[in-house]
């Protein structure tokens, strides 16, 4: 496995988290319903995001 390192600071030292707390998510351009949070993977030394992703793809 290769460890990942951050192209801004060269940390491999790294956190997940959502976006998305019913107010801010991820909803479809052409339907009325449905949304899904975002899950972010960031660096913990300086935070640039390395990584987002639709945690429900299967909604859009």
């Amino acid at each position: 496995m290769q460890i990942k390192k951050c192209e801004s600071c060269g940390n491999d030292s790294f956190a997940v988290g959502n976006l998305g707390n019913g107010f801010t998510s991820v909803t479809p351009v052409d339907k009325i319903m449905g949304s899904s949070p975002l899950i972010l993977t960031f660096c913990k030394k300086c935070g640039e995001v390395s990584s987002i992703k639709v945690k429900y793809p299967a909604k859009f």
